[in-house]
This record gives C-alpha cells, sequence and structure tokens, in this order.
C-alpha cells in the first residue's frame, strides 16, 4: 500500500538532488558505481561515531553528537535516494516488496525472540 506522503517525501528529496548535482554539473559523476561508493564512505562515517560506543551508549547516544548522527543519516539517505532513482528502482515499492518477503522468510511462529537467519529456523 502506497503512503501518499512518504512518496511525495522521496520524489521531492530526489528532484533536489537532481537539481543539486545539475546546478554544479556534478550529474556526470554520479554513476551508479559512484554513488555507491560515496555511499558506502558514508556509511563508514556512520560507523565512526559508534565504533567505540558500548551498547549502552549507542542506545543513549551522546546529546553532543545528535547533530553528527543526524546529517551523517541524512547524507546515506540521500546517496541512496540518488541512487534508487539512477538505477530507475521505486525504492518505496521495492521496500514494501522485502517486507513482505521477510514476513514469509521470518513467520513470528517461528522466529519469535530468537536471532536466527530464516534457514536455521
Amino acid at each position: 500500500m502506497k503512503n501518499t506522503d512518504q512518496t511525495n517525501a522521496f520524489s521531492r528529496l530526489q528532484q533536489e538532488m537532481t537539481d543539486f548535482a545539475k546546478e554544479r554539473d556534478w550529474d556526470q559523476f554520479h554513476n551508479p558505481k559512484n554513488l555507491v561508493m560515496a555511499l558506502t564512505g558514508e556509511v563508514g562515517e556512520l560507523n565512526e561515531l559508534f565504533q567505540w560506543l558500548t551498547p549502552e551508549q549507542a542506545e543513549n547516544f551522546p546529546a553532543d553528537k545528535q547533530e553528527a548522527l543526524a546529517h551523517e543519516l541524512a547524507d546515506i539517505q540521500l546517496y541512496l535516494l540518488r541512487l534508487a532513482e539512477k538505477c530507475h528502482i521505486d525504492l518505496e515499492a521495492a521496500c514494501d516488496r522485502k517486507i513482505a518477503l521477510n514476513k514469509a522468510k521470518y513467520p513470528v511462529e517461528k522466529c519469535f525472540g530468537k536471532s536466527l537467519k530464516y534457514n536455521e529456523l
């Protein structure tokens, strides 16, 4: 089921990223390979924020680093949306399909309270 607000948010952000890249003549660099590499770099930066935290510290992320966390999450989301657009993937529809697939692979009655992979249930 399509969430119109989410679809509009994805579309709006994708259009803003397209416009941003075109205004700077960066579209030439935004091919899927380069976008995956940029996305990986941003995930690495997110990883650095959590790298030496205990699980408890990660659950209560330091207030003085919240803005840095928000920036890294936004960078990841924006690169992901740009990559999806360049690869002609409807990200919302892909997420809906993946959630349905995961529900089938991990039925509640088999996996409740377990961290096993679907083929080990």
